[in-house]
């Protein structure tokens, strides 16, 4: 057993480095994670080229951690229900567990939190906090998900893409039977947005992407999707598409999932039938984007943020992953190895030439 451990430090944009750390020493209330795999996802491309805030100094980056727990406190274990050797996936959120927002089930809302996993800073002792080390410090108000263990690292890591496609989809649009779904961007969360969007009784589903992502919109046939719309300079016109499709009845459930984009949210609002629900979830790096308020007065719209994923989206998106119902392996094209993180940032960020990214993931103890 190793006394340090290694982990990818970024230390500004397009700045990244592996570094080593004392093995963190476990006591009765908390535990210590091997880490098998940890997703990328835009927020991780974003904050990589520093288009998203790093107020936070130096930091191990990695929200989609999952992995085995190696050591654990006997008062963690009994807390969380889990033992050494158990697989469970982390959640970004450390609540306090003890305030009014975390007692009623808001916890993403908690004002005493002040760690993250892949956001807290190294100078947080023991700042192991992030999934792109060999090993995770699981602090006493982690909330963690047992995962089955037979399942391949590469699938079961894709609780949290999952669980943003069950929550923005069907938590948040409450997508029913028979409703008509327009999903704005094909990325992994799009396709993930489909997923639970057909397993929810959707009868027709609307996906858009860009020319590049024609391999993506593939996917999201296969996955389900009804009509696919390829968006951009020289596409088609979504509005009109969708107004062509329902017969001019519109969507029941819009999900605005691009990065950085502004059409979109413009977009989304127009392919809303009267009185449906725009679900807000594609960051624009803190930017404002203009808005048509009459918009949504004059269709009675409902709109919605989507911040994260929660902890019913992923206890959602562990039993579908778990049920082998959907062909999930055809969604990972990507595993690299910690020494390649930036490599696979840059992968899933569309910038390596001849690739074809939709879910990429970084196994820290690949070569172990």
């Amino acid at each position: 057993m190793s006394d340090s451990v290694r982990a990818v430090v970024q230390t500004g944009p397009r700045k990244m480095e592996v570094r080593e750390f004392p093995r963190p020493v476990i006591g009765a209330d908390d535990g210590l994670l091997r880490v098998e795999a940890n997703g990328i996802c835009g927020s991780d491309v974003e904050t990589y080229k520093g288009h998203m805030s790093m107020g936070r100094g130096d930091f191990i980056p990695g929200h989609e951690p999952m992995g085995i727990i190696e050591e654990i406190g006997d008062r963690a274990a009994e807390r969380w229900g889990v033992q050494v050797g158990d697989r469970v996936a982390l959640e970004v959120i450390v609540p306090c567990r003890a305030c009014a927002k975390c007692l009623t089930g808001r916890y993403q809302a908690c004002p005493n939190r002040t760690l993250g996993h892949g956001v807290t800073g190294i100078d947080v002792a023991p700042s192991l906090f992030g999934g792109f080390a060999e090993h995770l410090y699981v602090t006493p108000n982690s909330v963690l998900h047992k995962i089955d263990k037979t399942i391949p690292a590469e699938i079961a890591v894709m609780f949290n893409p999952l669980g943003a496609g069950v929550r923005w989809a069907v938590h948040l649009g409450g997508i029913g039977l028979g409703d008509t779904v327009v999903v704005l961007g094909a990325g992994q969360r799009g396709i993930a947005s489909v997923i639970a969007a057909k397993a929810a009784g959707a009868g027709t589903v609307i996906v858009t992407g860009l020319e590049a992502d024609a391999h993506k919109l593939a996917l999201a046939r296969e996955f389900g999707a009804d009509h696919t719309v390829v968006v951009g300079e020289g596409g088609e016109d979504v509005v009109e598409r969708v107004r062509e499709i329902t017969d001019g009845e519109m969507a029941d459930v819009v999900l605005e999932l691009t990065p950085m984009a502004a059409g979109p949210v413009t977009d989304a609002l127009k392919a809303a039938r009267h009185g449906g629900t725009v679900v807000l979830a594609g960051l624009k790096g803190g930017r404002e984007i203009p808005l048509s308020t009459d918009l949504i007065i004059n269709r009675a719209l409902v709109v919605k943020g989507a911040f994260g994923v929660d902890f019913a989206g992923q206890e959602a998106a562990i039993a579908l992953i778990e049920s082998g119902r959907f062909p999930l392996e055809k969604l990972h094209t990507h595993t690299f190895g910690l020494d390649d993180t930036a490599l696979a940032i840059e992968t899933l960020a569309g910038e390596v030439p001849g690739e074809s990214p939709v879910h990429v993931s970084v196994h820290p103890n690949l070569s172990a």
